[in-house]
């Protein structure tokens, strides 16, 4: 082993430790968005008669909090932390770990200040205007270096697969955020994009699907790689399978994006393409589910008395549902019943608050009492309590929203012998209609348990030891 400087004898947990705590604070404001614009859904007299309150202006608030706040705080907290770990060495700049902790919050503020005013570029998931999206090109280059500067000088030869995801998955939304967002600006608040038509709706969903494939699943299985063996305190079922999981995600995921225009002006060879990968895809993402679950092989009884276990091995399993659910609705003819409806809103939350929420409440779970120097949580039954919350939670959601989905498809469609449509779309809006208020007791039920947590994380954190951990030898990593 290369002999260490000062410095490199304790690892950087102090920005571990507020990456964390923030992620919990932007879980709880991006799910009260959330519940009061499904709220507004049931009661539209909610919004106030406010502009800044109308759900055009919340909902992309509400994607923005919940997948870059929420979701991008709880993958630097954790790269950082897996990072150094399984490297044997401390951040590679203190200085530019908290340049990328405060910059990150800094276009967060921005975010939500400028979405409610109607400061947009009406981009899916990329909404944000350009001097908001530079700040992000700054914060994440310079997240890149830590990162990358960290694996360099590395004091073990192996590159835990963890980092294989964490490091396509920076790499990617880097790539993906610029070339998506180039635009010519004509004033501070304003800009045209640089691409149009058929072209922009390409380029779009090329970013906007792997947005989710790169920074809502590659991101979070690094997470999963680390923290499930960790927790079950086994190693991987399958290293080998890692592997081959993570090059054959990469490289299919990419090409999946058109399969989000179907019955568009998107030629028909590139929406039949999209579908193909989509399909295709199928396979490393039950890999990576199987890999994941299959850990526990032969202990799980761990299950019984482990409710940060549940919560990963849960998660793993609305992934595999999800990533079952999406190739399926990108089949042409399944997407003719699915597209424009509330099944696309159940599929994205079953992904969005089963999969990755889930695991990143696990993995916080897992995190928090170590780099704040305790054994364990404050409470392990409020963590069970906030589990079932959080499952029951999103049965309900998810489900609402599917069998709402599948109606409106059906009425929507429906025609009678004259060709005329058999229903109007204020029928079908009533028929609908009490789904919206089980969802939105589901997201209750979710955002409840995320205050659960709060409480838990705020009794763990005030009796506990503020020390940063010492960098352990090769052979004995934790």
């Amino acid at each position: 082993m290369r002999p260490m400087n000062t410095q490199a004898a304790t690892y950087n947990d102090a920005i571990v430790r507020k990456m964390a705590i923030m992620t919990v604070v932007w879980g709880i404001v991006g799910m009260t968005v959330g519940v009061l614009i499904a709220a507004q859904l049931y009661w539209p007299a909610l919004n106030f008669d406010l502009p800044w309150l109308t759900y055009s202006r919340l909902r992309p608030l509400h994607t923005n909090a919940v997948i870059f706040a929420f979701g991008g705080t709880a993958l630097m907290a954790t790269s950082f932390h897996v990072v150094q770990r399984t490297c044997h060495t401390r951040l590679f700049s203190d200085g530019l770990a908290s340049f990328v902790f405060w910059g990150w919050q800094l276009v967060i503020v921005a975010a939500a200040v400028s979405l409610p005013l109607g400061l947009t570029q009406s981009k899916e998931y990329a909404e944000l205007i350009w001097p908001i999206d530079l700040l992000i090109a700054v914060v994440w280059v310079a997240y890149a270096i830590v990162f990358f500067g960290t694996i360099a000088k590395r004091q073990v030869k192996h590159i835990y697969v963890a980092n294989w995801f964490y490091a396509a998955f920076i790499l990617t939304v880097a790539v993906l955020h610029i070339v998506n967002s180039l635009a010519l600006p004509t004033s501070l608040t304003h800009s045209y994009p640089i691409y149009s038509g058929a072209i922009d709706a390409m380029v779009q969903w090329w970013y906007g699907h792997n947005a989710v494939g790169f920074f809502l699943t590659a991101g979070f299985l690094g997470m999963m790689y680390y923290y499930v063996p960790k927790q079950a305190n086994r190693p991987i079922y399958s290293y080998r399978l890692s592997v081959v999981h993570f090059w054959a995600l990469i490289s299919i995921y990419m090409w999946a994006g058109p399969h989000h225009l179907h019955y568009t002006s998107v030629p028909d060879w590139a929406q039949s393409l999209g579908m193909v990968f989509s399909l295709i895809l199928l396979a490393p993402s039950w890999g990576g589910m199987i890999n994941g679950i299959m850990t526990l092989s032969g202990a799980w009884d761990k299950l019984r008395d482990d409710p940060i276990l549940k919560f990963m091995i849960v998660s793993l399993s609305f992934y595999g549902m999800s990533t079952f659910e999406g190739p399926m609705m990108s089949i042409k003819t399944v997407n003719a019943l699915s597209h424009y409806t509330d099944w696309t809103i159940g599929h994205v939350h079953s992904g969005a608050l089963g999969w990755v929420a889930m695991m990143t409440v696990g993995a916080m779970y897992c995190l928090i009492p170590r780099v704040f120097g305790k054994e364990k949580m404050y409470s392990t039954s409020m963590i069970n309590v906030h589990f079932w919350t959080t499952t029951i939670g999103i049965v309900l959601y998810t489900v609402s929203m599917w069998i709402a989905g599948i109606s409106q498809g059906l009425m929507w469609r429906a025609t009678n012998p004259d060709g005329t449509l058999t229903y109007t779309f204020i029928e079908s809006l009533v028929v609908t209609y009490p789904y919206y208020l089980m969802r939105l007791g589901g997201g209750l039920l979710v955002l409840v348990g995320m205050f659960l947590m709060a409480w838990n994380v705020w009794k763990t954190v005030k009796a506990s030891s503020s020390e940063e951990s010492p960098v352990l030898a090769p052979a004995t990593a934790t």
